[in-house]
């Protein structure tokens, strides 16, 4: 069974975007978020679609895990601009959901293939 992580991932990436464009702001402390949720946000997908071409279990591995970090980076993100109420928690809290979602699937896959 081909795994559907490489286009849920994807997936929360272009959620990533269309949130970010959407939001864009002339606040520079907004803007800056916004860049480090953008960055963060698709590179867990980048990460997973690299691992599929992983060389070794190491590296696949490795590429999971940095994903697993981006994922917990993103999630942090996601957190501060709620509580700070730069965008409304309850338009997030799906977003916030995904990317708990992906934290777990993600270690969980490090953990086996360690």
């Amino acid at each position: 069974m081909k795994s559907d992580l490489p286009d849920r991932t994807f997936a929360f990436a272009e959620r990533i975007v269309r949130l970010c464009l959407a939001l864009e702001s002339d606040s520079s402390v907004a803007a800056t978020l916004m860049r480090q949720l953008l960055r963060s946000g698709t590179s867990i997908g980048a990460n997973v679609e690299e691992a599929q071409a992983s060389e070794s279990k190491r590296d696949f591995v490795h590429k999971y895990s940095i994903a697993a970090k981006e994922a917990r980076e993103t999630h942090y993100w996601l957190r501060l601009l709620a509580k700070t109420e730069v965008i409304p928690s309850s338009r997030l809290e799906p977003i916030t959901a995904e990317a708990n979602e992906l934290i777990a699937i993600l270690t969980s896959i490090c953990k086996k293939n360690r």
